[in-house]
């Protein structure tokens, strides 16, 4: 007698074979997975600072917007929305309310995160790419990842934030806005 190998199964019945497609196929063992994406763009005011996910940054303008115009905040909170099949920001926190008026992108997104876990979901990871000529990020990159990670409740492994420039194509390649995309990748196991 000897123990046996749980994954040397017998193939007899037709839920023998859909048993032993679950144990090799990627996606099964994966489980429920799901994946949104998000961008927002705000062009540039009269200002001395732009918001990076919470992160002040001295810059010779501001971003506009309703609130603080925070497009890495809002891209990624657009991204977890995305996932559950919630609509986006605009939807939850509108431009036409007055109570989400200067309001913080963390905020937004820290509202958008109980969302997600209210529907059965938890944040897995968070990549996220800022399309802007200028201010220069990278002295600010961390910080942004260390609150993009507390605010999503993830170790800072599992958030990625990074720049690009257009080209000087468009309006952000004019330096004319700032634009920002993230994608994000949720589990089952909310609230």
């Amino acid at each position: 007698m000897f123990e046996g190998e749980t994954t040397n199964v017998k193939l007899t019945t037709p839920g023998d074979f859909e048993a032993a497609e679950t144990l090799v196929s990627p996606l099964a063992r994966l489980g429920d997975v799901r994946t949104g994406t998000g961008f927002d763009v705000h062009a540039f005011t009269v200002g001395d600072h732009v918001w990076l996910n919470g992160v002040r940054i001295a810059h010779d303008q501001a971003l506009s917007g309703h609130s603080d115009a925070d497009v890495l905040s809002h891209a990624v909170a657009d991204a977890l929305l995305g996932a559950i099949g919630a609509g986006d920001i605009g939807q939850h926190f509108p431009n036409t309310d007055a109570q989400w008026k200067n309001a913080s992108g963390l905020v937004l997104l820290a509202r958008t995160v109980a969302i997600v876990r209210a529907a059965g979901w938890s944040v897995a990871n968070v990549d996220a790419t800022i399309v802007l000529e200028r201010p220069k990020i990278l002295p600010h990159v961390v910080a942004m990842r260390e609150q993009l990670a507390h605010t999503l409740g993830l170790s800072l492994a599992e958030v990625s934030v990074k720049a690009k420039t257009n080209e000087g194509v468009d309006a952000t390649g004019r330096g004319e806005a700032i634009a920002a995309h993230a994608v994000a990748v949720l589990g089952p196991g909310g609230a």
